[in-house]
């Protein structure tokens, strides 16, 4: 039987460049081409498993000249399958869009026109770092580790890890929130691990990556005949887990007509298989996971408001690698050493400024991004000491102003308006009002940081009185 090759796809509109990689790459690998975001979608969703591999250009229609689409592509594939590796090609090869990508997760730049043969070797050595990766997640699920793999000694990790030990044995659902990247995956799975069901079965599946005309067959199972193509009775997601633990996620993507349906499960455990009458219980424990704002999709009515509380009955928040400070040292020395022997290579080292860079770099993209510079430092200076340029040039640093506060915005007003400047020649639309709230929301939140929680030290070190502070405090939640 010959051997299956792993899956590409190519995301470009330029039928010349598709042609030419799916007649060379088809040696090493099964290609499949899309020619937009709306197709790729759809494609994804025809493949029986997501793809190893994908190529994609930024500048994709119906904006060509413009990355907008190429990063919501991005996005997209890393929802649909968090191991897979992406490569961005394109002729948009300045320095803000090229960092950008890599820090919403893809792997690597090649700018256009491309050699072939190095495109091939790239990914192809990117195929090692997939199975690495996915070796060190099956170690990580074996291994007696007290923490479940999840790495850090900062205050919010070590109540992250808390939270998920006093309510891993309940029965009722969680909601885990979080950015793209932050490690919502592996907090599921731990819910699930330290729980007595850890023997029972844990199935995980990703509401974004699965067509709204064949959610609820595959959540709930259809009987024979229930619609074209049904064959054969199936069973659904609720009753191969059984007992288990189902992880929903990107619950914020379910269709509204599913949301109810889920919702009497969470209620009461019925459901009924499509195309039958019989109803059927679940035993099921849901956890659920977001990157979105929930409350804001209730408020736009994208979201149900009866199952948002059903699902918050217990609501876990996983903090950014920006606020977890100094965690970022402890995650570079193990991906560093991880990595390094995996591939059997020597780490690398950061000198001093290199190091007080990195303990400043904000990283979007959280842990994937953090992981991702690794492996690239890796591939560059094996066994050698990495100074600070070398480090900056695989940093997404422009918009590290928008999150940190801006650090040089308070030095001169000079070092404001190069700020200011720097953000209005980036940006394409930009609202003075949310700058300046998100500059407000920023300092409230450190000085609530800084004095853990306590109102009346926050409200004196930002010079306004203690009810003013909790007035703001209070609005910012409501704009939430």
């Amino acid at each position: 039987m010959a051997e299956l090759k792993p899956v590409l796809i190519i995301i470009d509109d330029d039928p010349l460049i598709t042609d030419t990689l799916h007649f060379v790459l088809s040696k090493h690998f099964e290609v499949c081409v899309a020619d937009s975001r709306a197709q790729a979608k759809s494609l994804l969703r025809q493949l029986d498993e997501p793809p190893s591999l994908a190529l994609v250009d930024l500048g994709l229609p119906p904006m060509q000249h413009k990355p907008d689409e190429g990063f919501k592509m991005i996005g997209e594939l890393l929802a649909h399958s968090p191991s897979m590796k992406i490569h961005v090609l394109s002729g948009q090869s300045d320095d803000v869009n090229v960092k950008h990508a890599l820090a919403l997760g893809a792997l690597d730049f090649i700018p256009k026109p491309c050699d072939v043969d190095k495109l091939k070797e790239l990914l192809l050595n990117s195929l090692k770092v997939q199975s690495v990766e996915l070796t060190e997640q099956a170690q990580t699920e074996q291994a007696e580790d007290k923490n479940g793999g999840m790495i850090g000694n900062s205050l919010p990790m070590q109540t992250l890890i808390t939270q998920i030990r006093q309510f891993a044995d309940s029965p009722f659902p969680v909601l885990i929130e979080g950015e793209s990247g932050s490690g919502k995956e592996r907090v599921a799975s731990n819910f699930h691990r330290f729980s007595k069901r850890a023997k029972a079965p844990y199935l995980s599946i990703n509401c974004a990556a699965i067509s709204p005309m064949l959610a609820e067959s595959i959540l709930f199972g259809h009987a024979k005949g229930a619609f074209t193509g049904a064959n054969t009775a199936n069973a659904g997601y609720f009753e191969d887990v059984n007992e288990g633990t189902l992880f929903l996620d990107e619950i914020g993507e379910l269709p509204l007509e599913m949301q109810a349906k889920l919702l009497r499960v969470l209620e009461n455990g019925e459901y009924t298989r499509v195309g039958e009458t019989q109803v059927r219980k679940s035993k099921a424990r849901v956890v659920a996971a977001t990157n979105r704002d929930l409350r804001s999709e209730v408020r736009a009515g994208n979201f149900r408001s009866d199952l948002y509380h059903r699902l918050g009955v217990f609501a876990v928040k996983v903090p950014p690698l920006r606020d977890l400070v100094e965690d970022s040292l402890t995650l570079l020395e193990h991906f560093n050493t991880f990595y390094a022997r995996e591939t059997g290579q020597q780490s690398f080292k950061l000198d001093d400024k290199a190091k007080s860079r990195w303990l400043s770099y904000h990283f979007p993209g959280n842990v994937r991004e953090l992981r991702n510079i690794i492996i690239r430092l890796i591939a560059k200076y094996a066994g050698q000491i990495v100074n600070e340029i070398q480090l900056s040039a695989e940093l997404d640093l422009s918009r590290q102003n928008e999150v940190d506060g801006g650090s040089a915005a308070i030095s001169n007003n000079g070092d404001l308006s190069s700020y200011a400047l720097q953000h209005l020649q980036n940006e394409a639309n930009v609202s003075l009002d949310q700058v300046l709230k998100s500059w407000e929301k920023a300092y409230v939140d450190a000085a609530m940081r800084i004095t853990h929680g306590n109102l009346s030290q926050a409200a004196k070190m930002l010079g306004v009185n203690r009810t003013t502070l909790y007035s703001r405090i209070q609005l910012q939640e409501e704009i939430k």
